[in-house]
């Protein structure tokens, strides 16, 4: 292919809806980062690539809906195609053209693709509603792909990010002729896009715009520099968060939609997939995910409530892969990510491991030699595959870490509190202040920031906004995989406001590793559907348990640095701390939050981490 049918793959694959992944400040940027960077290829791979063989094609196919609605699909057959074949099919927002690449591959490999727009978008009838249209339509596609002369009767999907999500959603409808699928960096609406933790990113706007009319809008899309300008006109001029749309320029009907639910209510309720329907599933799957995918959250959201709703017959044949990437990387495996270089093994054929496991499941063919057990990670810095039966069983021992300070005095990264095995006694609390109208952080945030993972200027300059925590040097080299898990004890003189925690590994040499991170808004520290605001002065304890899942051996002599704050970027939504809707704030509900945070026997903050031994 042609650099530019390579680069707008590769962006494509790129739009989580996390996107600019809202979990930490730092990782804020990362979506704007990989649409900076050079093409690249669709699989990175040392094989000499295989002559082209002929196919055919099959354009501007209609499928119709069953609100009358057609969909338009372009249709990639293998040339000697005498017989039904098995069909793999993608439902795109970001228009079929852009999937050329990989409908062509399989489509030389023993299978039709079919590379359908969704309502609304491309060639397609209809109204694009984000989300809601798609369970029925992916229904509808799969039994009316089901009866084509090409189609043997086997259907299944392929894709990521948006496309993982109508896989899940496809299969909730339970549409007979559905054999497989493979959900790759799944978003789950309400869980981690349009907001994480109730809290929304400004890159709700600029996916919105890329999916906003019918053509490809990828070239505004990427274009950052006009991005960062919107969002911190936003952020320097106090605006709300809910004029987003009008600052950017292209007011949104479904953005405000979006922000006029702020809670998991029943509107985005009805995007889950419910006990029963998990109960129901019967076919094999395959979740694919990184641990730097903005859209983790989703693709475990999923793949743990069918661990525990679905039949023990369906979860033996529910295969997971966790590798180091980021969310394109589940997609195209790259070495460098964020300043993170990984291994060779780190690179799959992803090409090829989707077309081993079609094999398998609607072929009758060997089992891919890459799944050795139902669960496959990938460990950071000692760069091998891992295997294990469950996710649970990754992990065999947690190691506690209890936070602590000398005389309250926790405020930066020289002078910072601990954390250590034991228990604090008679500790004093630490405090930190967050003012909304303090607007240095966006000092920090004028261009984007090429090393996302290892910068550390966000560490570097709190401003007086949070604490940070280090360890002792660990003594031997240490595997972490798993999902870190923090507890702290927290009062505040606000009704209401956000933290945010990041944990890094600091190597030796002083150089930094971003982990993983969590968020919580504080009026949904109890439910993420039911607020309830704070009682100023009121201690209350914070469980941050949506960190994302990672898997890296800490080396002999490093430190892990936990930074605990509330965010304050251009790129998420501002909690003025006010106790009102959030996203009408502005700088005349404005109220600086006075935070202490407890470590004593009576509130034992502490970290806890999933240790392999």
């Amino acid at each position: 292919m042609g650099s530019l049918a390579l680069n707008t793959l590769w962006m494509l694959d790129c739009a989580s809806f996390r996107g600019s992944s809202m979990r930490s400040t730092q990782s804020l940027h990362v979506l704007l980062i990989l649409l900076s960077l050079l093409p690249v290829h669709a699989q990175e791979t040392d094989k000499k690539p295989e002559p082209p063989k002929p196919l055919d094609l099959l354009w501007a196919v209609k499928i119709p809906m069953r609100d009358g609605v057609h969909l338009n699909a372009t249709v990639y057959r293998p040339h000697d195609q005498k017989d039904p074949l098995p069909v793999i099919f993608e439902l795109t927002p970001y228009i079929s053209d852009s999937y050329h690449a990989r409908a062509y591959y399989f489509a030389q490999h023993g299978y039709v693709f079919a590379i359908v727009d969704v309502r609304g978008r491309g060639n397609s009838d209809g109204k694009f509603n984000p989300f809601f249209q798609e369970p029925q339509d992916g229904h509808d596609i799969v039994e009316w792909i089901a009866r084509q002369p090409w189609s043997n009767g086997k259907v299944t999907m392929w894709g990521g990010s948006y496309a993982g999500f109508d896989q899940w959603m496809t299969l909730r409808e339970a549409p007979e002729h559905l054999a497989t699928i493979v959900p790759v960096a799944s978003a789950h609406a309400g869980a981690d896009f349009p907001m994480f933790k109730n809290i929304f990113s400004s890159y709700e706007m600029q996916w919105l715009t890329f999916t906003s009319g019918v053509t490809g809008n990828e070239n505004l899309f990427g274009e950052s520099p006009f991005w960062i300008e919107k969002f911190r006109e936003m952020y320097l001029q106090h605006r709300p968060y809910k004029e987003l749309d009008q600052i950017v320029g292209n007011p949104s009907p479904t953005f405000q939609t979006w922000v006029s639910h702020p809670a998991v209510d029943s509107y985005w309720q009805s995007l889950a997939i419910a006990p029963d329907q998990y109960r129901a599933i019967h076919i094999p799957i395959l979740t694919i995910t990184g641990s730097y995918d903005g859209d983790q959250t989703g693709a475990f959201t999923y793949y743990r409530s069918h661990m525990k709703y679905g039949t023990e017959a369906a979860k033996a044949q529910h295969y997971l892969i966790i590798g180091p990437w980021d969310h394109a990387g589940t997609r195209t495996p790259k070495k460098e990510v964020g300043g993170l270089t990984f291994g060779e093994a780190s690179i799959l054929d992803m090409n090829k491991l989707h077309t081993d496991w079609y094999d398998w499941t609607l072929k009758k063919g060997s089992k891919p030699e890459f799944l050795k057990k139902r669960v496959a990670y990938y460990v950071m810095a000692s760069d091998e595959w891992k295997y294990a039966d469950t996710l649970e069983s990754i992990s065999n021992a947690t190691r506690t870490l209890y936070l602590d300070s000398d005389q309250g005095h926790a405020n930066d990264v020289v002078n910072s509190g601990r954390m250590a095995d034991t228990k604090p006694a008679n500790s004093q609390p630490d405090h930190y202040v967050y003012d909304p109208l303090d607007l240095r952080p966006a000092d920090l945030e004028k261009e984007e920031i090429k090393n996302s993972l290892t910068d550390q200027r966000y560490a570097l300059n709190l401003f007086g906004n949070g604490v940070v925590y280090h360890s002792e040097p660990f003594a031997k080299d240490t595997e972490i995989s798993g999902f870190a898990k923090l507890t702290a004890w927290i009062a505040m003189d606000v009704p209401d406001t956000d933290f945010s925690t990041t944990l890094y590994e600091i190597l030796p040499d002083g150089t930094s590793v971003e982990l993983t991170s969590d968020n919580i808004r504080a009026r949904y520290r109890e439910s993420l559907s039911q607020e309830k605001l704070v009682k100023p002065g009121e201690v209350n304890s914070y469980v941050f348990d949506g960190f994302t899942f990672f898997s890296r051996q800490i080396a002999k002599g490093s430190r892990l640095r936990l930074v605990l704050n509330c965010p304050n970027s251009i790129y998420v939504e501002k909690n003025y701390n006010s106790g009102g809707v959030v996203a009408e704030g502005t700088a005349k509900d404005a109220k600086t939050a006075h935070i202490t945070v407890y470590h004593d026997a009576a509130h034992p903050s502490r970290l806890e981490l999933p240790i392999v031994q």
